[in-house]
């Protein structure tokens, strides 16, 4: 398929409240079916919504859960993308995005980059994940999924694009303030820009809106194509972001801004081995000095 129709669902979620969440994304999955898309993004978290401290035994899901089946079913010919808190077989509970399409769970990214500042403590509550999974369930689109902070480690989105990534589909959870002194709208502008002009990589980004739990959710969802350009923008509203994408137009991009395929990713692996090796060194050399030579060692 050379042209990929994509929607961002911006939605207002309920806290902790599963059945009503399901309710609402099968609702929009049949308003994005009835408007021809072929990929839907959901927000971080979409199935239980974002909080800083779930009740994971309540809420998580494997990946066998009813609601992902129904969810599943549901989205028919179209690929879905939604978030929800997936208890694992190892006894760990992940943030999670769940690719569902052709009636099954395609694929499942857990979040890698879990922030631990500011008013965001994601570290003490989820597992990190450790992979990032490509996938072409998206009517043949090759796609990588980053959740939300995944997107600010520079290594994660340069390696999606590495594995020769078609788009990226990007959930999120933010809000205003979450950070003290940080605009997160203004931030996300800037990061999503950036991504897609310099990988030539379409970005979705769904985030969630409305205010709930001390939370202010900004919505801002957005499809950016593979010049950086935004297609379509979403304002601070609940309601469907809709853009459509075209092959040829990414090939080109990439073809003229090369970065992924001239990055020299060995020359990479050599500098971080060197710059280990430094730290190394001087972990060492600042253990055989006494407390108060440590200062001046270095």
């Amino acid at each position: 398929m050379s042209r990929l129709t994509i929607a961002a669902a911006q939605i207002e979620c309920r806290a902790g409240d599963i059945e009503a969440n399901l309710a609402r994304h099968l609702a929009v999955i049949a308003e994005a079916r009835s408007s021809g898309v072929d990929l839907l993004v959901f927000p971080e978290l979409s199935l239980t919504d974002y909080s800083s401290a779930p009740d994971l035994p309540r809420l998580a899901r494997d990946c066998a859960a009813p609601e992902l089946i129904a969810l599943a079913q549901a989205a028919g010919p179209m690929a879905v993308s939604a978030g929800f808190i997936e208890a694992a077989a190892d006894g760990q509970f992940y943030n999670a995005q769940a690719l569902l399409a052709g009636g099954r769970i395609a694929a499942v990214h857990r979040k890698i980059n879990l922030p631990g500042y500011g008013d965001l403590r994601e570290d003490r509550v989820y597992a990190a994940g450790s992979s990032l999974t490509l996938t072409d369930a998206c009517a043949g689109w090759l796609a990588a999924t980053l959740i939300c902070a995944d997107s600010w480690n520079p290594a994660l989105p340069w390696l999606a694009a590495l594995g020769g990534a078609e788009i990226l589909i990007l959930p999120a959870a933010s809000s205003r303030g979450a950070v003290e002194a940080f605009d997160n709208p203004r931030g996300w502008t800037v990061n999503l820009a950036h991504t897609a002009l310099t990988y030539g990589l379409p970005v979705i980004f769904a985030n969630h809106c409305g205010k709930r739990d001390g939370m202010d959710f900004w919505g801002g969802s957005r499809i950016l194509d593979s010049s950086g350009r935004e297609l379509a923008c979403a304002g601070e509203e609940a309601g469907l972001v809709i853009a459509t994408l075209d092959r040829h137009a990414g090939i080109a991009a990439r073809e003229r801004l090369p970065t992924a395929r001239t990055s020299d990713p060995a020359l990479i692996l050599d500098l971080l081995s060197q710059q280990m090796q430094l730290a190394s060194i001087k972990t060492e050399a600042s253990a055989s000095l006494l407390p108060w030579q440590i200062s001046g060692a270095f």
